[in-house]
């Protein structure tokens, strides 16, 4: 069994691989509303992250160049809009990034727990 030391390295060697197109804070806020939803429109997810519009297309741009998200543009009327939905693909890096998120914050609290 190996001992507590190489035990917590491997547990932040872990943390420190995290998916760093998921793991950006606006990219993560974006993932984690559409997981919540089926789609979500440009505006709303502007309004929820409170990104600039430049800031949003990048982000936006940055995670369908990565399969995370799929964007659709369209009209509603008159007026264009542009509609974001999760990929399968977004769903399980989005999933995995929780999960290793909690799993570190669980090793954390085993070390803090430890040390008592």
């Amino acid at each position: 069994m190996p001992d507590r030391d190489s035990q917590a390295r491997v547990e932040f060697q872990d943390l420190v691989g995290v998916d760093k197109t998921v793991h950006e804070p606006a990219r993560l806020a974006i993932l984690t509303a559409l997981s919540a939803c089926a789609s979500a429109d440009y505006v709303f997810l502007q309004r929820l992250t409170g990104l600039v519009s430049g800031s949003l297309t990048q982000h936006l741009a940055r995670l369908e160049e990565a399969g995370l998200v799929t964007i659709t543009k369209g009209f509603a009327g008159k007026y264009p809009q542009t509609t974001v939905t999760l990929s399968d693909g977004g769903r399980v890096a989005i999933d995995a990034h929780w999960e290793r998120m909690n799993a570190a914050r669980d090793a954390a609290a085993r070390w803090r727990t430890a040390e008592q």
